[in-house]
């Protein structure tokens, strides 16, 4: 899905910044608006989303309904680390009623689930320290567009703020959590570009479990496994990030064939000399590869505007 809003947006707008194309699609990626890429992400977030909150917020409704439940679930998705035992318990919904709500916002196309991978614990759970054996395997939920998100990350919780045209304050705090909103699309935008990268995988995604959290991993057919880290940073990283994602490895015996980097604005002089067929590292301009042989199939259906 989001390879396909990806190209559908770059179909719209031809920009050939690769960092900025993801920096506006994080915003606007799945409305299936033509924008201005000229004028600066601050001011077309107030001029297109906020000036047409009415709009927007009546669409968004007829996919949420007006369950205040839901809206406060959804944000705590969009604001969380998406597992979903941890937005109940931050949203005060008992399991039984959460899970009801994603069923149905997964069913209206909001929502849509990644599971889990950790390994359960097959001991005795009387032999196990407590926090072991309390420990829950919780599945993730992910929001079907990147507008979606943005939407519940800035936009639905300063709802008073929107309709008194109280624009600041929404727009400074997206200045404040701007990059680490934007790295998560990187994420699910590497992910697609691990996955181009090779024929076939038996699975990807991000992997977490109780001790650890990595942003991709993958096996091929042939058994081979492939983990990934990303970094939407403005400087280039180092072979500290490197030992960081072994280390972590380590942890979880993990024994991966192929280490696979993505970084924004790529990587130092040491870390490119070690690359090599088991050591990937893709930077921004990359991404382009995402856009090969793009057309007017890719375009998508979107959201509509006064």
């Amino acid at each position: 899905m989001i390879k396909q809003q990806f190209r559908s947006f770059y179909f719209f707008h031809m920009i050939h910044d690769i960092e900025k194309l993801i920096e506006y699609f994080s915003v606007f990626g799945g409305l299936g608006w033509d924008i201005n890429i000229d004028t600066s992400l601050e001011e077309l977030i107030q001029t297109q989303i906020l000036d047409n909150f009415g709009t927007l917020n009546n669409q968004i409704l007829d996919l949420t309904t007006t369950e205040p439940a839901y809206t406060k679930l959804l944000i705590t998705l969009a604001r969380g680390d998406r597992r979903i035992f941890s937005a109940f318990n931050k949203s005060g919904v008992s399991n039984l009623y959460g899970g009801l709500s994603l069923k149905h916002l997964q069913s209206t196309g909001v929502l849509e689930a990644e599971y889990s991978r950790e390994e359960p614990v097959t001991k005795d759970k009387n032999k196990l320290k407590r926090e072991v054996a309390r420990h829950r395997i919780s599945h993730k939920m992910r929001f079907t567009s990147p507008f979606l998100r943005f939407w519940f990350y800035f936009v639905a919780p300063m709802r008073s703020d929107v309709e008194k045209g109280n624009y600041e304050r929404v727009i400074e705090n997206f200045r404040k959590h701007h990059q680490a909103f934007v790295g998560y699309t990187f994420e699910e935008l590497s992910n697609e570009m691990m996955k181009s990268k090779f024929s076939k995988l038996i699975d990807s995604g991000s992997y977490w479990d109780r001790h650890i959290e990595i942003d991709l991993m993958a096996r091929t057919l042939d058994d081979k496994l492939i983990i990934g880290e990303c970094k939407w940073k403005n400087h280039k990283i180092n072979k500290k990030e490197l030992n960081r994602l072994q280390e972590k490895c380590e942890k979880v015996d993990f024994k991966p064939d192929i280490l696979m980097l993505f970084a924004k604005r790529g990587f130092s002089k040491e870390l490119l000399s070690l690359a090599d067929k088991n050591l990937r590292l893709y930077s921004c301009e990359d991404f382009e590869d995402l856009l090969k042989n793009v057309s007017q199939a890719d375009l998508i259906q979107g959201f509509e505007r006064e």
